[in-house]
């Protein structure tokens, strides 16, 4: 017996098509959102009707309405599921990576976003070592991470240089390097597709870092690793090359096309002699 399909809900469909032109007419000119009369036209709707719904979305958080324009735009709800859906994949897909480098170096390693001018991680794996610093969810400032340089390569360089010239939040008393050295920075993470840099915030003796791109080449993410052990300068760059090689395999998939040469694993490599 062929199992009865439920039919979708009239109710539900006219919310979602609410949504759909709400979401298809990004006009900046209309940023401030559209008026219920606008949107029933639109629809071709009863614009009581469309009142009501509006209303009802609002009060989910679907559609939030400018207390002084008084039009719609989509709400903060829409927003936070969707960068929560974004991240859940981004980890998804980053996992395999980040535990093969934390396995490799045997070093703490992360996954970490850009939020305003804060580095959150969204995941963290340690090394085989007991002591462990659970990082997930925790924010510190762009210019105090180890995966800043790689987060903020694409940033031009009047923007750097008004961040680090806003300085450090009040009670943090380690020291920035210098603009110069910043900037330096960022052009060798554009060259070389990674970044090394000191780690102000843990016991560490330096951070290593490479910038993951999404589908559309912006910077999306950054892998890091925390280099706790004394190393060498030309092995922190051997770590910053293989950082770059995975880093441009999760570009590629999550949806950009991979470029580059790759750089295989040695099979001693991370390893102390």
């Amino acid at each position: 017996m062929r199992e009865k399909v439920p039919m979708p809900s009239a109710g539900l469909r006219r919310d979602m098509e609410i949504l759909e032109v709400l979401a298809g007419h990004g006009d900046p000119a209309n940023a401030d959102g559209f008026g219920v009369s606008w949107i029933a036209g639109r629809l071709g709707r009863e614009t009581s009707q469309v009142s009501r719904a509006l209303r009802a979305l609002e009060l989910e958080g679907m559609v939030e309405r400018d207390s002084i324009t008084r039009r719609y735009r989509l709400g903060w709800r829409l927003f936070a599921l969707a960068a929560r859906t974004q991240h859940t994949r981004l980890v998804r897909m980053a996992t395999p990576y980040v535990r093969r480098l934390a396995a490799h170096f045997d070093e703490d390693a992360y996954l970490c976003v850009l939020r305003g001018n804060m580095v959150v991680t969204l995941q963290s794996v340690p090394s085989s070592r007991a002591y462990h610093r659970v990082w997930e969810g925790v924010s510190i400032p762009v210019i105090m991470a180890a995966a800043g340089r790689s987060l903020l390569a694409d940033w031009d360089e009047d923007r750097v240089r008004e961040l680090l010239r806003a300085g450090l939040p009040a009670g943090l008393d380690s020291a920035v390097a210098s603009e110069d050295d910043w900037l330096a920075g960022l052009a060798h993470v554009r060259s070389a597709g990674y970044a090394i840099s000191d780690v102000e915030l843990e016991d560490s003796q330096a951070g290593v870092s490479a910038p993951v791109r999404d589908h559309r080449g912006l910077i999306a993410a950054a892998i890091s690793v925390s280099v706790t052990r004394p190393t060498p300068p030309e092995r922190l760059h051997e770590m910053g090359a293989i950082m770059a090689k995975e880093a441009r395999d999760l570009s590629a998939a999550l949806g950009l096309p991979a470029t580059g040469r790759p750089v295989a694993f040695g099979p001693q490599e991370g390893k102390d002699d």
